[in-house]
């Protein structure tokens, strides 16, 4: 009786060894299951505290624009990095997320010369290259058939205009210290990364042509407003080249632009004639920016013509007896290509004048001219006409007088339309002006975010490159933190005697607990 009981109280080895399978396959199929469902359905999200990984709005407005999204061979981005390179893993989130905008217009390839060095003989083979540090090349050719290496005008070989190269060492700024040592300042690796996609894909730069006998703006040093100016326009694809107005009879066709900074010197007949003559032809773009209450008689009456009009006075505010030069206001609302900055805070530094724009004026609007304000300054500034002559500037003994100065609203900067720009049809060849009165705003210490921003989306806007206006990329900037002797030697002490004591502490309580 006893071994019938024990018989059948004896456990099926079989059916729970079957069961026990069965289940691990079901669970490795529903991790397999779910791993797939996640590989093709998942959202990124960029978790870092400043959206370091974001691209901006101007980056994502150009990767879905016409330029990218109409391409019927796609863009190849081939990333040659060391992974031991410290912008490994930030350029790679960036190329990646540039990729994955781009919905399939970009194709990435990531190569690592250390790990892989036939794929990186092949690559140099294929683009003439001598890989001898770490690089990101970018071919947006027309199609395969379209030669890599093509002939300059001096017969030297030379990379097709539509393939460029984004160096790591590019991606990096310097800054020059107290000490006159150069330092690391800040990485714009995205910046880097679009103003070379959108030259590949063009083939070339969009030239400004600045006026430089006309100008007074300090070009010297590392840091100076010319350079910063430049940089700035170099990152959307734009050239800066000084040229001299005297002996032009015409604005060469192959010119996309004009640059009048900080003029000093008046224009003669003939060069308002030139500038004319230019303005009224199809897709002319003129970009000015004057210092406070100084602007030449006869420039000054060619934008009057067309309705927006500089005048010499210096916008300033009292708050008690302490007198305010910073203009602060406001970026129009309305306006296209300054969507993303519409209504935010616009502070510029340094000496500003105000403008006087025609807004709506029907003897501009028979001529299809359409001047707009595109910075308000704050109702308690006004242009100030005898800024300094009474108290000096350093006093704050100004007030307004109702006859002399200019009430509100005040205007910082304007643009201009020469056509019709709201009719698809001719809206390409429309001309278009941009004057901004302050020159201030590009001095290193002076810079503002938003402003560089407003700079940029203005040119793209001159060039009708309306895709890449909005925000431009944040740089990611370097930190110190400042740690006392005690407390370094604290952490010194926590990581090479607390932090072992502690796991062999934990390491005999588990042995001993299984001896036990």
């Amino acid at each position: 009786m006893s071994e019938k009981k024990n018989r059948q109280s004896r456990p099926n080895r079989f059916g729970i060894g079957f069961l026990s399978i069965l289940q691990i396959v079901l669970l490795l199929a529903i991790v397999v299951f779910v791993n797939y469902l996640g590989s093709q359905n998942y959202t990124r999200a960029d978790r870092s505290r400043a959206a370091d990984y974001t691209l901006s709005s101007s980056s994502e407005n150009y990767l879905k624009s016409d330029a990218v999204t109409t391409r019927t061979q796609p863009v190849k981005w081939i990333m040659a990095f060391r992974r031991s390179s410290p912008f490994y893993q930030r350029v790679r989130a960036l190329a990646e997320e540039y990729a994955r905008v781009s919905g399939g217009k970009i194709e990435l390839e990531i190569i690592d010369p250390i790990r892989a060095p036939d794929r990186t003989a092949q690559f140099t083979a294929a683009y003439d290259l001598t890989l001898v540090r770490d690089l990101l090349l970018i071919d947006a050719r027309p199609d395969e058939d379209t030669p890599i290496v093509t002939e300059t005008i001096n017969g030297t070989a030379a990379l097709n205009p539509h393939i460029t190269l984004a160096l790591a060492e590019e991606m990096l700024t310097y800054s020059i210290d107290g000490s006159g040592q150069r330092r690391p300042d800040s990485f714009r690796a995205e910046d880097l990364l679009t103003a070379r996609l959108v030259e590949a894909i063009e083939g070339k730069p969009r030239t400004f042509l600045f006026l430089a006998d006309k100008s007074r703006i300090d070009s010297e040093g590392a840091n100076s407003p010319w350079n910063n100016l430049a940089a700035t326009l170099r990152y959307q694809n734009i050239q800066l080249t000084p040229a001299n107005l005297v002996g032009l009879t015409q604005i060469p066709e192959e010119v996309n632009g004009l640059a009048i900074i900080a003029p000093k010197y008046d224009f003669t007949e003939q060069e308002i004639a030139t500038l004319e003559a230019y303005w009224n032809s199809p897709r002319s773009a003129l970009f000015i920016m004057l210092e406070p209450g100084q602007c030449p008689p006869k420039l000054r009456t060619f934008l009057r013509a067309k309705g927006v009009t500089p005048r010499r006075d210096r916008i300033i505010s009292k708050d008690a007896n302490r007198l305010i030069t910073t203009a602060r206001g406001n970026f129009t609302t309305g306006i296209p290509f300054l969507k993303d900055l519409a209504g935010q805070a616009a502070v510029f530094e340094g000496a500003s004048s105000s403008l006087g724009v025609r807004e709506n004026a029907d003897d501009l609007a028979l001529r299809k001219i359409s001047p707009t304000p595109l910075i308000r300054i704050s109702n308690e500034f006004w242009g100030e006409a005898d800024f300094g002559k009474n108290s000096g500037e350093n006093q704050a003994g100004e007030t307004f007088d109702v006859i002399r100065d200019t009430a509100p609203p005040v205007y910082l900067a304007a643009s201009v339309t020469r056509g019709a720009a709201n009719d698809d049809r001719f809206a390409a060849d429309t001309s278009r002006m941009v004057v901004i009165a302050n020159t201030d705003f590009l001095e290193p210490d002076r810079q503002r975010a938003e402003n560089i921003d407003f700079l940029s989306s203005s040119a793209n806007w001159l060039v009708h490159r309306e895709s890449l206006t909005g925000l431009s990329p944040r740089t990611i900037g370097t930190y110190k933190l400042p740690l006392l002797d005690a407390q370094v030697s604290f952490i010194n002490r926590l990581n090479l005697v607390f932090a072992p004591a502690a796991f062999l502490l934990i390491g005999g309580l588990i042995f001993s607990s299984r001896r036990s």
